[in-house]
């Protein structure tokens, strides 16, 4: 089985796994403060993967380095990513949350067109940007009279964000090199994020009602902690090193279909046909904001290959 197979088999099993993450974080939220929850399981699962990976692989990179780049991805993947996930799943349906979070592929590539000289914006990418905008609106659009309640707009601006955030971290992530032990620095970056959203939580969370050994928090808490953080980061990061992010994110597709059905199942969270409309825009806005991103990158290289030729006409073929 090659590299390429098994990243394509961990992108299957990311798209599964965190659409149903999506239902466990209500449910947790529903009796924990937010980010002492998503704090208490990143950090567990940072603990499990970091003695995992040292298990099978001893190599180590403690340098200060790469210390400070996997806080910088942890704070922006996890602190800010998944915290801001998790406060706002206290005020707004864990499906709709996964629908704001389907359009992190199209804030990864806009943060890659605005760091990159070479790539460029075409019509392709704009149609794609409207209509997310759209799949956005129609979010809003069923759910216009809980806007006067600011806790859900307050909600849904928070995992807006996040989504920006987690596109964001993608990135610098990815740009890490050739790193000694890959599934440490994962182990490393949810601990280091789960620390982060435990110092935050005395700040942020509401600790009235809190209900430390709720059976169902729990439960939530333990299905995370293995799945979603241990073993599904560790898919992710592995799909990252080794797929485009273009690919590796399409995960993003997946994950709002599930998170919605789960959520009405489990929940009894509203499911409508403003909900497919917002469902099916969205996803095709992600399809062509990722082909029109393509599509320029096969172009500057392209470009630059002809004029490689013009500058060195002797390296032709």
């Amino acid at each position: 089985m090659t590299r390429h197979t098994k990243a394509y088999i961990a992108l299957v099993f990311i798209c599964i796994v965190w659409g149903t993450t999506y239902l466990a974080i209500r449910v947790g939220v529903m009796h924990y403060p937010a980010f002492l929850f998503a704090g208490a399981r990143q950090t567990v699962a940072g603990i499990i993967l970091m003695s995992g990976a040292l298990m099978v692989n001893r190599k180590t990179d403690l340098s200060l380095k790469n210390l400070l780049q996997q806080m910088l991805v942890g704070f922006l993947m996890l602190t800010l990513g998944n915290g801001c996930v998790s406060w706002g799943e206290k005020y707004i349906p864990s499906g709709i949350a996964a629908l704001l979070c389907s359009m992190m592929p199209i804030f990864a590539v806009l943060f890659n067109l605005m760091s990159s000289k070479k790539d460029r914006f075409n019509a392709t990418i704009g149609a794609g940007l409207v209509l997310g905008i759209c799949g956005v609106g129609l979010i809003f659009r069923h759910n216009i009279a809980d806007m006067s309640n600011p806790a859900y707009l307050g909600g849904m601006c928070a995992v807006l964000f996040a989504t920006s955030s987690w596109a964001m971290g993608s990135i610098v992530n990815k740009k890490q090199t050739d790193p000694v032990n890959s599934f440490l620095n994962s182990g490393m970056q949810l601990f280091f994020g789960g620390l982060f959203m435990l110092v935050l939580s005395p700040v942020i969370d509401d600790y009235h009602g809190f209900q430390i050994w709720n059976k169902d928090a729990l439960l939530a808490m333990v299905y995370l902690i293995i799945f979603g953080s241990v073993l599904a980061y560790a898919a992710y990061m592995y799909t990252l090193s080794e797929l485009p992010i273009g690919i590796a994110t399409l995960y993003a597709y997946i994950n709002p279909l599930i998170a919605v059905i789960t959520g009405y199942l489990f929940l009894k969270e509203d499911l409508n046909i403003y909900t497919a409309m917002a469902f099916a825009t969205i996803a095709v806005s992600v399809y062509l904001v990722n082909k029109g991103y393509r599509k320029q990158h096969k172009e500057a290289l392209k470009l630059a290959a002809i004029k490689t030729v013009e500058a060195f006409p002797e390296s032709a073929p």
